[in-house]
C-alpha cells in the first residue's frame, strides 16, 4: 500500500474500530440488563452495521487521488454498503427469527450514530 493510501487508510479504519467497540459495550449493557435474546438482538444490529462499515471502508481505502475516480469509488462503496446492509437485514429476519426486533433496530441505530460520531473524533 501506498503512503498516500496508508494515510487514508488509518483513519478510516480507526473509525470502524471506534464503532466497533460503542457497539461491543452497547450489545454487553443490553445483554446484561436486559437479557440475552436483547443482548444479541442489539449485538446482531450493531453488528449489520459495522459489517456495511467495513465494506465501505475496504472499498474507499483503494480509491484514486483523482477526483473523480475518488467520488465514483465513494458512491459505489456506498451503494454496496447499502446492499449489504439489506441483504443482512433479511438474512436477520430469515435466520433469526426469535430476536427482539426493537433492539436490533436500536443495536444498527446505536452503531450508525457511532459512526458519525466517530467521524468527529478521527
Amino acid at each position: 500500500m501506498s503512503d498516500s493510501k496508508q494515510n487514508i487508510a488509518k483513519p478510516v479504519y480507526k473509525v470502524v474500530a471506534l464503532q466497533l467497540a460503542i457497539v461491543i459495550s452497547f450489545a454487553t449493557v443490553t445483554l446484561f440488563f436486559g437479557g440475552s435474546v436483547k443482548g444479541w438482538s442489539a449485538a446482531v444490529g450493531g453488528a449489520i452495521a459495522v459489517i456495511g462499515s467495513m465494506t465501505y471502508a475496504m472499498l474507499v481505502v483503494r480509491g484514486s487521488s483523482d477526483a473523480k475516480k475518488a467520488f465514483r469509488a465513494h458512491v459505489r462503496a456506498e451503494a454496496v454498503k447499502m446492499f449489504i446492509t439489506a441483504v443482512l437485514f433479511v438474512l436477520a429476519l430469515v435466520l433469526f427469527q426469535s430476536a427482539a426486533w426493537l433492539w436490533l433496530i436500536l443495536g444498527f441505530a446505536v452503531a450508525t450514530l457511532a459512526y458519525w460520531f466517530s467521524l468527529l473524533a478521527v
